[in-house]
């Protein structure tokens, strides 16, 4: 597998190999000393699996306390795919990266705990599956409004995104108290 580092600290994008022939391909999305090797260390505890239909934005959603990692994948269908940077007292706090994933491809992207998270569904529908590093929690989750101007993520939206209630009244980062926010640790 490739493993690419990004410029902001904990980000990975993770090229799967893939084994093709006639028949279709193969390819191992998951083993935990290879990952470890890549530099995710943490242990994964939950999988979750999400179908959206074209224009569904998702996100920004965190956890504090019990901040999740993510590895996230699309199988079916094609997503813009967001981390934004909420560690509290972190050097590229609120710098965020985008990157197109696919099912065609099978690219992987890493999340570390203290990440916002988020995406947009590009192709008619999509299903979007992602390992987490700790349980959901109600009671921690917060969530950040995706198009915050203090944050000023390009979306490649067309027209007006589909958003849940809860997406849509989500408060901008500066309105948030910093204690809802994971510390980061150099």
């Amino acid at each position: 597998m490739k493993v690419t580092e990004l410029g902001l600290p904990g980000l990975k994008i993770i090229e799967p190999r893939r084994f093709g022939d006639a028949r279709g391909w193969f390819a191992e999305v998951w083993q935990d000393a290879r990952y470890r090797d890549a530099g995710i260390r943490e242990t994964f505890v939950q999988d979750n699996m999400a179908r959206s239909t074209r224009g569904v934005l998702r996100g920004l959603h965190a956890q504090e306390p019990h901040a999740q990692g993510k590895l996230v994948q699309v199988f079916v269908g094609r997503v813009f795919d967001v981390a934004v940077d909420l560690r509290r007292g972190s050097p590229t706090f609120r710098q965020w990266h985008g990157i197109e994933l696919d099912g065609d491809t099978g690219t992987q992207f890493y999340v570390p705990p203290g990440f916002g998270h988020g995406y947009y569904v590009l192709s008619d529908f999509a299903l979007f599956g992602y390992k987490t590093t700790d349980r959901y929690s109600p009671e921690s989750e917060f969530g950040v409004r995706w198009n915050d101007p203090g944050i000023g993520i390009d979306w490649p939206i067309e027209g007006e995104p589909i958003l849940s209630d809860k997406d849509r009244t989500a408060p901008l980062l500066a309105d948030l108290d910093a204690a809802r926010l994971t510390p980061f640790v150099a």
